[in-house]
């Protein structure tokens, strides 16, 4: 039995059932250098999806390594937030400024459902109520709260929930009653549907709109710029909160702005942060308006929120995408691979659409015949993929997008790599989808 083979088998047993792997044949990551990672088995790939977006610099960064090392000889590792932690605060004070949110505090977490559900929390006190807006197609964590503002049906456990949640459009172009719309006009007919759903469907007191500005889960998916700005026109007249979900788009992912909401021209009210900030070390949480996340009345803290550990991680992340302007960075090399995506797109029928910005950008599939999703596609690219030595990511509201995320420290010669596998591999799944309908 194969070191893959056995390792599955254990985990098997001990692990639950709807717990996902990635692969036919599961894989174990033994080590990781940059943007590569090499399995137990000796297989060495290209990382095209980064833990899940979370080791967004890479791996085996020494600033990181050096940071965290400093702290653990110290002896700390944690004290817990009923003392003062130099990190978390000197880590707040950049993210308070990043965000350009008026007198803004922070509050540190564990993961991103956890940033969630304290926005929630902090909306639903703030405005007396349990009603919530979020867009379809979403996915806002694990979590008995965070379910219940998830849009998409396969990450959806309980229909009942301790919000009770009116979901909009924003990002499902492809329903036929859009067909034919630009920008403009989507956006005019959504902002009139937000309307319709705060006359017809609530009591007129929502807490917030909690919304991606690019869906993870969802597929890489994305309102029109400006949307977000356009509803934000609307909530402002009920004193409704925006909640931005920056889990996925922060810390200049998209390459155009720092953070994804930027790109509507709007300032939200809350943003909620985890996953990159780290480089694979635990860490989440929300910067709010002082007022907001001042109002709480009950005593509160976060055992390992702000654990010294993390905090130094974070910073010495934060510090390097800055110092190395992997914004930047992320828009050009994004640019080569999204263009050069398109540009085979026009000759593969299997590939219905090529979206993203910066270094997050996904391939969706679907049956050229019918051009329905075709989530067995999405499965063969991602074998296909990792045949070739390039790891990826399913997603997409049917299991029909192959989504990708490198690390923001992507060079241009592991871009036009990457560009290179990615097309060959969509050339051979596109071949073998053809002969399959021959043979049909």
């Amino acid at each position: 039995m194969s070191e893959h083979a056995n390792l599955l088998r254990r985990h098997q047993a001990v692990l639950p059932s709807w717990l996902a792997l990635n692969y036919a044949a599961p894989i174990e990551i033994a080590t990781g250098k940059g943007s590569r990672v090499t399995d137990a088995e000796g297989t060495t790939y290209l990382d095209f999806f980064s833990g899940i977006l979370t080791n967004m610099i890479g791996y085996d960064v020494p600033e990181v390594r050096e940071a965290v090392e400093r702290q653990l000889a110290t002896g700390v590792v944690h004290t817990s937030t009923a003392y003062l932690l130099r990190g978390q605060i000197e880590l707040a004070e950049k993210i308070a400024r990043l965000s350009g949110i008026p007198d803004a505090k922070v509050f540190f977490t564990n993961s991103g459902t956890e940033a969630n559900e304290t926005a929630l929390l902090i909306a639903a006190y703030a405005r007396r109520t349990d009603q919530v807006l979020a867009l379809r197609q979403s996915y806002h964590g694990r979590s008995f709260g965070t379910i219940g503002v998830t849009g998409n049906r396969a990450w959806t456990n309980v229909s009942y929930s301790p919000v009770h949640t009116h979901f909009l459009h924003g990002t499902d172009r492809h329903l036929p009653q859009f067909a034919g719309l630009d920008d403009e006009a989507y956006t005019r007919v959504c902002v009139q549907d937000l309307r319709h759903v705060l006359a017809a469907a609530t009591g007129g007191d929502v807490a917030a709109l909690i919304a991606e500005p690019i869906q993870g889960v969802g597929g890489f998916t994305a309102a029109p710029d400006g949307l977000l700005a356009a509803y934000k026109e609307v909530l402002d007249e009920y004193g409704v909160l925006l909640i931005s979900d920056e889990v996925q788009t922060g810390w200049g992912r998209t390459g155009e702005t720092f953070f994804g909401i930027q790109a509507h021209g709007v300032v939200p009210d809350m943003m909620t942060f985890a996953k990159g900030l780290g480089n694979g070390f635990a860490v989440g949480g929300v910067v709010a308006r002082g007022d907001l996340m001042d109002g709480l009345h009950a005593v509160g803290l976060s055992t390992f929120g702000g654990n010294p550990i993390s905090m130094a991680a974070a910073n010495a992340t934060l510090d390097y995408v800055l110092d190395h302007d992997l914004q930047a960075n992320a828009a050009e090399q994004g640019a080569t691979i999204i263009g050069g995506l398109r540009a085979a797109a026009e000759r593969l029928p299997i590939v219905a659409d090529v979206r993203g910005k910066g270094l997050m950008f996904a391939v969706e599939l679907a049956d050229p015949a019918t051009g329905e999703p075709a989530p067995a596609l999405a499965a063969a690219l991602m074998e296909a993929l990792r045949e070739r030595g390039l790891l990826g990511g399913k997603g997409g509201l049917y299991g029909n997008v192959v989504r990708m995320a490198p690390p923001l420290t992507l060079t241009a010669a592991e871009a036009a790599e990457g560009l290179a596998i990615l097309t060959d591999a969509l050339e051979a799944v596109n071949a073998a989808a053809a002969r399959e309908g021959s043979n049909a």
